[in-house]
């Protein structure tokens, strides 16, 4: 028995090897993964809070208020009222600060972060400064990163079950039987486009009712809007997916290659924490992944009541990637292995 074991074992072990696409990744792509976000969230005083300062210059001057130069803060600059007070709401900001005459602050009362924030700011400020009370009900934590965990979960099933679907099928001959028959490549990932796509809208449907339901999630636009963003956004990313699987024949590959895609892409599109304090070059990338425009369709209709109008640039990015990813994944799709 215990040689029939080792017989497998070092089978295995030698198929694994030879696969050098494969063992390539495995050894590339944590390496490659974990410079990256050192790259990106690295540094030594990294800021731990996301102030804006309320003014319609463009630079911030650090001379101007004590305030301005507290350590693990990060200041950008808001030069919209209405929109500060929403960042504020959604905790993309953990404090507003307006430095003018008369100075005045705005937080969130239920943000643990524009609690500390707002201690600091009262610490370094000689004079009186006026507490501004946000209009609207205030958006707890649940609520903002609900958006999230439904997109992540959308991206986990529509790239996995897709990509490392379609590997199998190519590496246990499935598809080579499928071209015998008149099915074109352009047909067969249209099926599995639609297929995979009833089963996701039907899972985050039921996911999204649920937590309606027991936690009384916060929603102020349309639902039938929220359910075309989910469907382009399902439909780029179940395309994204059949692009990564048109030409890799290991399933080893295959999860290399999903992972250092979706890793990026879930730290960098907002799932968890707003982008507000980031680099210009990081909002820049995060622009290019499909999650990043549904969350932020998905949020701008669940929380701030927007409507079409309001998410159409993202509808119509998502639209634009499924479209490259459609056609270059049919141009790219191998039938056989080898």
């Amino acid at each position: 028995m215990l040689q029939r074991i080792f017989a497998i074992f070092r089978a295995r072990n030698i198929e694994f090897v030879r696969d050098r696409s494969a063992m390539g990744w495995n050894i590339i792509m944590p390496v490659v993964l974990m410079f990256g976000l050192s790259f990106i969230f690295g540094g030594g005083d990294r800021a731990e809070y996301t102030v804006g300062i309320l003014q319609s210059s463009d630079t911030i001057d650090e001379t101007a208020h004590p305030f301005l130069r507290t350590r693990y803060m990060q200041f950008v600059v808001v030069d919209d009222e209405t929109q500060g007070f929403r960042k504020v709401g959604q905790h993309q900001l953990d404090l507003l600060v307006q430095l003018d005459s008369p100075p005045r602050y705005w937080v969130n009362p239920d943000s643990p972060k524009g609690y500390f924030a707002e201690l600091a700011l009262l610490q370094t400020f000689d004079g009186r400064i006026e507490k501004g009370q946000i209009s609207g009900e205030a958006i707890r934590y649940v609520d903002w990163v609900l958006p999230g965990i439904l997109a992540m979960n959308m991206m986990f099933s529509c790239l996995f079950g897709v990509g490392y679907v379609i590997v199998r099928y190519r590496k246990n001959g499935f598809l080579k039987r499928l071209r015998a028959t008149p099915l074109r490549a352009i047909e067969f990932i249209i099926a599995q486009v639609a297929s995979r796509l009833m089963l996701i809208i039907t899972i985050t449907t039921f996911v999204f009712l649920g937590t309606k339901y027991f936690l009384d999630t916060r929603f102020e636009g349309s639902y039938l809007v929220l359910l075309l963003v989910a469907f382009v956004g399902a439909t780029a990313l179940i395309s994204m997916g059949l692009l990564i699987a048109a030409r890799v024949t290991s399933e080893e590959l295959a999860g290399g290659l999903l992972n250092l895609v979706m890793w990026p892409m879930m730290m960098l599109s907002g799932v968890w924490f707003s982008l507000e304090a980031a680099d210009e070059w990081v909002r820049q990338v995060a622009a290019a992944f499909p999650l990043t425009h549904i969350l932020n369709a998905a949020r701008a209709v669940m929380l701030d009541g927007a409507g079409l109008t309001e998410v159409m640039p993202q509808i119509l990015a998502l639209v634009a990637m499924s479209a490259v990813f459609l056609v270059l994944g049919a141009v790219l799709f191998r039938w056989h292995p080898r």
